[in-house]
């Protein structure tokens, strides 16, 4: 819904009404919009063979009830970009009065939030930001910093040599931002260190492939980013295992591992000595501030840059599109056992 930012003294003196709020660490109340914040609210998943959007998926229905959301059971696109504009229609004709949309392809998914324009529904966009199009939030980490992070963390470990990437899906902001990064950070910072690649589109099967046909070539190898330790995780270490590479932390012959996601599964492969190091994409804050920032637009609130009251803050990405990017620590041995690690708390 379409709202008129006005100045603070012009609202108290309008019934003290205020239609709008900013990013600072203190959002302004807003005026009733249609339905005033309240009312049914539907969510889509990417896909639901991660463990990682599995822990997402459970979140959900818990935030939307703390923010007083009565949210529709979430419907699941199969990671198929086609299916996720079907899965946000249906939503809309069952009278949904906001959407969190977790996209697929960031160019694809326009088409579905101009479905919800048309209806006047507000959205946010949770993990992977659109293209273009109408949002109210989206509600994501820096994606540069995971690949930079990774980077650096290999980087420590490998001086020179083969590394590889597996990649995400390169129709989706987050595989280009996490790939371009942290192929430019090895290029500046190790330049003795040469990156290879898999182009695994957040699929096991073509990372498990991609690496076979990649080790076999290169046996060499001495460290693999993960970009998504959820999927890649398990088939990586297969790979290495079939190739007879797979050491523990701390043997010569070790082959550094990195990821993000920072699922339960990927804390114990630290603990265990198998996993070096992952980046925590925070699952639970991806749920909490898609509901929290939902209510806030279905309420009739906008929104600009500035920090938050929840340690993180929001930038304009494009012209338009305001993101609300939140903390992703990265997890080592040293701070694995850490409480406030949502992977520690499932």
């Amino acid at each position: 819904m379409r709202t008129k930012v006005i100045r603070l003294a012009a609202a108290v003196a309008a019934c003290g009404l205020v239609l709008g709020a900013c990013g600072s660490t203190k959002d302004k109340p807003a005026a009733a919009a249609s339905g005033g914040g309240t009312g049914k609210v539907g969510a889509t998943l990417p896909l639901l063979t991660s463990p990682f959007w599995q822990a997402y998926n459970k979140y959900v229905p818990q935030m939307a009830k703390e923010q007083g959301l009565d949210a529709l059971p979430t419907v699941n696109a199969d990671s198929d970009p086609a299916k996720l504009i079907t899965d946000i229609g249906t939503l809309l004709n069952q009278g949904v009065k906001g959407l969190v949309v977790t996209p697929l392809d960031s160019a694809a998914v326009v088409a579905g939030l101009k479905q919800a324009e048309n209806k006047g529904v507000p959205v946010v966009a949770v993990d992977v930001a659109p293209e273009s199009g109408k949002v109210a939030m989206v509600v994501r980490a820096d994606n540069k910093a995971y690949g930079t992070k990774a980077c650096d963390e290999i980087g420590k470990r490998v001086k020179s040599g083969k590394v590889v990437q597996v990649m995400g899906d390169l129709a989706s902001v987050n595989g280009r931002d996490r790939s371009a990064a942290f192929r430019e950070c090895m290029k500046q910072k190790y330049p003795d260190v040469k990156v290879l690649e898999v182009a695994a589109e957040w699929k096991a099967d073509k990372a498990s492939s991609g690496l076979d046909s990649l080790l076999t070539a290169n046996p060499d190898i001495k460290g693999v980013y993960m970009q998504a330790g959820g999927v890649y995780l398990a088939p990586t270490e297969q790979a290495l295992k079939r190739k007879n590479l797979f050491f523990p932390v701390g043997d010569p012959k070790h082959v550094v591992l990195v990821s993000n996601d920072g699922i339960p599964q990927e804390l114990t492969a630290i603990r265990n000595g198998e996993l070096d190091a992952t980046v925590s994409q925070p699952a639970d804050a991806y749920a909490k501030y898609g509901m929290y920032w939902l209510k806030k637009a279905m309420a009739g609130e906008t929104f600009k840059p500035g920090p938050t009251d929840h340690d993180s803050t929001i930038v304009e990405i494009s012209p338009g599109i305001l993101e609300d990017q939140l903390p992703a620590p990265v997890v080592t041995k040293d701070n694995v056992d850490d409480k406030a690690l949502w992977g520690n708390n499932l």
